[in-house]
């Protein structure tokens, strides 16, 4: 009995990329605009959500935020790793096959 395993190299160098570059993206230098802070208007419109799902997300302690006396900041490169955490991942052929799916 013979098995042969057919792999889409060009898909598989693609995922492998994606992966060097998620992991790699912390250790860069990040300065060019990152550290920017952001006002709740400013995360909505960068977000392109209404204020009141900022807000939301401030009162549930979901989103990374600050606060500077009475207003609510945000810093753009705390956001930003947020939403990588938050960032639905496609599942590699490979590990389709590891699974046995």
């Amino acid at each position: 009995m013979r098995a042969e395993l057919i792999i889409n190299t060009d898909e598989l160098r693609q995922q492998i990329t994606q992966d060097v570059i998620h992991a790699l993206k912390p250790f860069l230098n990040s300065r060019g605009g990152d550290d920017l802070v952001l006002d709740v208007e400013g995360l909505a419109k960068y977000l392109q959500v209404d204020e009141s799902w900022v807000y939301k997300q401030v009162s549930l302690k979901t989103i990374p935020y600050f606060k500077t006396g009475k207003y609510t900041r945000f810093r753009k490169a705390a956001v930003d790793k947020w939403i990588d955490s938050q960032t639905v991942r496609p599942v590699s052929p490979l590990a389709l096959l590891k699974s046995g799916r």
